[in-house]
């Protein structure tokens, strides 16, 4: 059986997949915990069966000619070294590694969008070492999910998922993953914040937690003290590249709902308004008697869109869409991807300084350019 060898961060928000590069480690502060009588040996020894590890092959820029060599270079040298050059048009391959989890006994699996995007061939190694090629069924940028599928003749240990809505800042909480190729490692923390918005999409609500995450973390699973999977291990804020106690994971609600999605047909479908919204700026509030800015006000509305299909104009502002208040941008951009295409629903409007209900038929954004 063949296990992963060790092999991404943004600079300072730092996917925390595959590719590392350097074999240097650096420790991890840990954190304080009232750890449970007798540790969390039970529970890690409960889940490990559902945790994965994941390698990935990728084709590389296209290679160039090999470079000239010196005169005299002797010729079996001047071979080997053209023989392991990649000619003229030739693809090179890397490999990458990071986690993944069993969602499903017949071999569903999830990890990050960013662990298996762009890859040619995608390994899976369970903990037990057997492994297996895997197929991706379906994979979502925008909340950085992916959907795996692996053939398997005996019934699979599938995770259970947990109510991430229900955690609270300072619940204790366990990632387990394969950092730097370094497979079934386990660590704990507290989570530290909840919907945490860090400008890596329009759908962010990431959990925030000290647990350590390095490279190759991600995809794998943040579990609850109950062994519940309650997020996916995304991101890191890494000046240096590796962990300093501050890791994001996409909340386990989201996480169910791009994966019924994608197991359906391998597509994630979503609502679409037709709008672009800006902030409301502190002097309008004040202006309109409000504490603090609240709603998205409407910039500009596309032509034959649902928006305007509903009466919707630039400088309205939308207060409220299905039932959801809007007091910032990203809870309009869910609320509206949340609705089902071709759904009728109710948004309230600040239009010419009025409170106005609207009826608007939500659009399909898979079917609309980005």
């Amino acid at each position: 059986m063949k296990l992963p060898s060790p092999r991404r961060p943004l600079a300072h928000l730092a996917l925390a997949a595959a590719l590392a590069t350097s074999s240097a480690l650096a420790l991890a502060p840990g954190a304080a915990l009232a750890v449970p009588a007798g540790g969390y040996a039970d529970l890690v020894e409960t889940v490990s069966p559902s945790v994965v590890f994941i390698e990935t092959t990728t084709a590389a820029a296209t290679g160039t000619a090999a470079p000239a060599l010196p005169e005299g270079v002797p010729d079996e040298l001047r071979r080997r070294f053209e023989d392991s050059m990649p000619g003229q048009g030739q693809e090179r391959m890397r490999t990458g590694v990071g986690s993944g989890f069993i969602v499903s006994a017949d071999g569903q699996i999830v990890t990050n969008h960013h662990v298996v995007d762009g890859a040619k061939a995608v390994t899976v190694t369970f903990s037990d070492g057997r492994s297996a090629e895997a197929e991706v069924i379906g994979s979502d940028p925008l909340t950085d999910i992916a959907l795996l599928k692996v053939d398997s003749n005996a019934a699979l240990a599938a995770i259970t998922f947990g109510n991430s809505s229900e955690m609270r800042v300072g619940d204790e909480v366990i990632a387990v993953g394969n950092p730097f190729g370094l497979g079934g490692t386990v660590t704990s923390g507290i989570v530290s914040a909840t919907s945490r918005n860090i400008n890596a999409g329009p759908y962010d609500d990431f959990i925030q937690t000290d647990a350590a995450i390095n490279r190759g973390n991600s995809g794998g699973p943040l579990f609850n003290a109950d062994g519940e999977v309650i997020g996916v291990n995304t991101a890191i804020f890494s000046p240096g590249g590796g962990s300093v106690g501050i890791g994001f994971a996409v909340p386990s609600d989201l996480v169910q709902t791009v994966v019924a999605d994608l197991s359906d047909d391998g597509e994630v479908t979503r609502g679409w308004l037709g709008v672009q919204i800006k902030p409301m700026p502190d002097e309008i509030a004040s202006v309109l008697g409000y504490d603090a800015p609240t709603g998205a006000v409407i910039e500009n509305v596309s032509e034959d869109s649902p928006a305007e299909k509903a009466g919707l104009v630039k400088g309205d502002i939308i207060l409220s869409f299905n039932g959801t208040e809007i007091t910032e941008l990203r809870d309009l951009t869910r609320a509206v991807a949340d609705t089902a295409p071709d759904a009728t629903t109710q948004m309230r409007v600040l239009h010419k300084g009025k409170e106005v209900t609207y009826e608007v038929t939500v659009g399909n954004l898979g079917q609309k350019e980005a």
